[in-house]
């Protein structure tokens, strides 16, 4: 589904990604892992296009994503979740996760404006998924609740439910379980395990904690430096010494 070859990002004099390659199949879940500042952010940001590689290949189902304008991506069935939160704290949870179906409405900006039946219809639908997603990621009781000042763990899931809104392929999930407490964790990583099969999802996830990337992935990437240093099943990851050395850590 997601192929990377020689991606390559310099910011200067810093070189922040250096010829990094792997391939991501069909409904696989790959964990992308490594100290900070190791380039895993970065490599979202390209594959997004917020940020445009040195050199290199982005191929999603056969179709280059540096030819793609990035407005467009969710379109092709990609879409993201940020290690910051980016929700609109003043809007209703329900509005937050229909921003995520825009793309999804086909009507003009004149229709729009004069709010005619069609439009109107197309707005019942899109909030019916919606209230869909709201029932499955268990956030219908705060439905009108403005996003500010709800718990740390909710806003993970409204951001989850957003990024599903757009109705992806392939799910980009930077940092999920940031900032959760161990009981979250494992909450999430179950919410997720199905949401992939509910959803036929492809998903490759940048995380620390390496309790949810090796209990939930099938393959794992480890970056140092921008660079590959592994790349296989979380066992052979978790054994390989450069990666022990770099970043899991050995016994004091």
């Amino acid at each position: 589904m997601l192929e990377i070859s020689g991606l390559t990002v310099r910011f200067g004099g810093i070189t922040a990604l250096d010829d990094v390659g792997f391939a991501v199949a069909p409904g696989e879940m790959t964990g992308l892992i490594g100290p900070n500042g190791a380039g895993k952010t970065t490599l979202f940001n390209c594959l997004t296009r917020r940020c445009v590689p040195t050199a290199g290949a982005l191929r999603y189902l056969g179709t280059d994503l540096l030819a793609v304008r990035p407005d467009l991506l969710a379109r092709l069935g990609i879409a993201r979740t940020f290690q910051n939160l980016g929700l609109f704290t003043r809007m209703s949870v329900r509005d937050n996760v229909l921003v995520g179906a825009h793309h999804r409405a086909r009507a003009g900006f004149v229709a729009a404006s004069l709010f005619l039946p069609p439009v109107r219809a197309e707005e019942r639908r899109l909030r019916t998924q919606v209230d869909g997603l709201l029932e499955r990621l268990d956030l219908v009781d705060i439905a009108d609740h403005p996003a500010a000042g709800l718990p740390f763990g909710t806003l993970k899931r409204i951001e989850l439910a957003r990024a599903l809104a757009a109705g992806p392929r392939l799910l980009l999930l930077d940092e999920p379980v940031n900032g959760l407490s161990h009981g979250e964790v494992g909450a999430f990583a179950e919410l997720l395990a199905g949401l992939r099969v509910d959803f036929d999802l492809t998903v490759v996830v940048v995380e620390h904690h390496m309790g949810f990337v090796m209990g939930l992935c099938d393959r794992v990437v480890c970056l140092e430096f921008g660079r590959v240093i592994a790349d296989g099943t979380p066992d052979e990851v978790q054994r390989d010494p450069a990666v022990i050395e770099a970043y899991l850590g050995t016994a004091a």
